[in-house]
Parts: C-alpha cells; sequence; structure tokens
C-alpha cells in the first residue's frame, strides 16, 4: 500500500503541470505555442555549450587517465591523515568538484567495497550533497551566456568545494 508520502510525491508533477496550462489560461497566455517556441530555442543552446562540456568531460578523462588523480589523491590523504579522513573519502572530495557522474559512480562503488555504515560512505554521502559540480556548472553556464573570462570565479567556486567538504567531514565525524 503506498503511504499518503508517496501518493502524494506522484502527483506532484502531473499538479504542477495541470496548475501552469491553469495559470496560463487565466493569464490569455497560449501555453502551447510558448512551450514550442522554448522548445525551438532547446537544440541552439544545445550546441552552443556542447563545445564547452565536451572540453570539461576530456579533461577529466585526460586527468584520470593520465595518472593525476591518484597522485593528487595520495597528496592530499598524506596532508590529511591526521584527521582520520578515509582516502575513499578524499577521493570523492576530488572528483565531485569535476563530474557528477562520475562521483555518483565513485559513492557507489565505496559504498560497495567498505558497506553502508563505514565512516568512508558516510562522509562521501555528505561530500555528495555538500559539494558541487563546479568544472560542470562553470562549462554550462558561462558558456551558455558567452562568458569567456571567469577571472577569479574558479578559485572562489573552488575555495566555496573546500570549505563544504571540510564542514561536510566535521559534521560527518561528528554525527556519526
Amino acid at each position: 500500500m503506498i503511504s499518503q508520502v508517496e501518493y502524494i510525491s506522484l502527483l506532484i508533477i502531473p499538479l504542477f503541470i495541470l496548475f501552469t496550462v491553469i495559470y496560463g489560461a487565466i493569464k490569455k497566455v497560449r501555453v502551447y505555442d510558448s512551450f514550442v517556441a522554448g522548445a525551438k530555442e532547446g537544440p541552439g543552446i544545445i550546441l552552443k555549450i556542447f563545445p564547452y562540456l565536451l572540453t570539461i568531460f576530456v579533461a577529466i578523462k585526460g586527468f584520470q587517465a593520465s595518472g593525476a588523480f591518484d597522485y593528487l589523491r595520495d597528496a592530499f590523504y598524506t596532508a590529511f591523515a591526521f584527521l582520520g579522513v578515509p582516502v575513499e573519502a578524499v577521493s570523492m572530495s576530488i572528483v565531485k568538484p569535476l563530474s557528477g557522474s562520475a562521483s555518483t559512480a565513485l559513492f557507489t562503488e565505496i559504498v560497495t567495497t567498505t558497506g553502508t555504515d563505514s565512516m568512508a560512505t558516510r562522509i562521501s554521502a555528505v561530500i555528495m550533497g555538500s559539494a558541487e559540480t563546479t568544472f560542470y556548472v562553470l562549462a554550462v553556464y558561462l558558456g551558455a551566456v558567452n562568458i569567456k573570462k571567469s577571472r577569479y570565479l574558479v578559485p572562489v567556486c573552488l575555495v566555496a568545494d573546500f570549505i563544504g567538504i571540510v564542514v561536510a567531514v566535521a559534521v560527518a565525524r561528528w554525527y556519526f
């Protein structure tokens, strides 16, 4: 039997669509025509940001294939070993700013190899929710609006990711 919360969650999207159509009709907006006009812009936006996405994906794969990822992970692990941060969590903190799908795959591997109740899994789970896929987001957003010079944006985002990861580790250590 489906609980009330699950039942409501199944209805949220259809109700939102119905609300949008009704609200548009009340405001005398041609909802279908507006939807089609927006859908026509989609392929153009995809073509516009594709080079940026391709670049970030190639850079991530090159980073991993070159062995630089392993070197960086070992360096960070050595630097933060005194805090008792598992090497798997260090891996997660490096991968998460680069790629959401890679961090999801890594998290699945961490859960499989260390178990669901391990500190590595718990810290990695908190990191998954505390850090952003910085380079992917920057590639998409900056590419979509044709910003070529990001100046301080990348360093500021990486500092924010670092702070989020440190807080995630501290919260996971404190809570678990």
